[in-house]
C-alpha cells in the first residue's frame, strides 16, 4: 500500500510539472509571437509589399567631399551598363594613369599599384582590381540615420603649426 501512495504522489508531481511546462511553453511563445510583430511591423512577414523605386544616382560629374579620412571617393558618374569582370575593367579605360590625360578622369591613386607587401608594380594589384568593393556611386535620397559627424576643424582643433 504504501508503495502505490508513492507512486499515485509521483505521478502527480509529474502531471503537475508537465502542466506547468506547457503553461510557461504557451506563454512564452506568445510573448515571442507578440515581441516579432513589433519587430517587423503590422504586416506579416510573408506578405509580399511592392518595392520601393530606386533612388536616382547622383551624374553631375562633381567631386564630392570626403566625409573621413582615407574614405575611398564616391563615384561621381552612373556606372549602369558598366562591365567589371575578371577579364575586364571599364573603370581603367578612364581612369589608369596612361589614359587619365585623354580622359580628363582622376587617375586612380598609386596605392592601387602596390602589392600587399608595398611592392610597387606596373599594373594594378589584382586586390585593388573590383573597383565596386570600395567605391560606389551616390543615391540622391535621404539619408537613413541622422549623420552626427563632425570635423576636427568643426570642433576647434587648429592643424599642426599654426600657432
Amino acid at each position: 500500500m504504501r508503495g502505490q501512495d508513492r507512486i499515485g504522489r509521483l505521478i502527480k508531481r509529474h502531471k503537475l510539472a508537465a502542466a506547468l511546462v506547457a503553461v510557461v511553453l504557451l506563454t512564452g511563445t506568445a510573448a515571442i509571437a507578440q515581441m516579432a510583430s513589433e519587430l517587423t511591423g503590422a504586416t506579416s512577414p510573408m506578405e509580399s509589399l511592392p518595392a520601393d523605386p530606386l533612388p536616382k544616382w547622383v551624374v553631375d560629374d562633381i567631386r564630392k567631399m570626403r566625409a573621413y579620412p582615407d574614405q575611398p571617393p564616391v563615384i561621381p558618374h552612373s556606372i549602369e551598363g558598366y562591365q567589371l569582370s575578371v577579364n575586364t575593367n571599364r573603370c581603367l579605360s578612364c581612369h589608369k594613369r596612361e589614359f587619365t590625360q585623354g580622359s580628363g578622369a582622376p587617375m586612380i591613386s598609386v596605392t592601387h599599384y602596390l602589392t600587399r607587401e608595398g611592392q610597387m608594380i606596373a599594373d594594378v594589384s589584382p586586390r585593388r582590381y573590383f573597383c565596386t568593393a570600395c567605391h560606389v556611386p551616390q543615391a540622391d535620397m535621404k539619408p537613413l540615420v541622422e549623420n552626427l559627424f563632425k570635423d576636427m576643424s568643426e570642433m576647434g582643433v587648429e592643424p599642426a603649426g599654426s600657432e
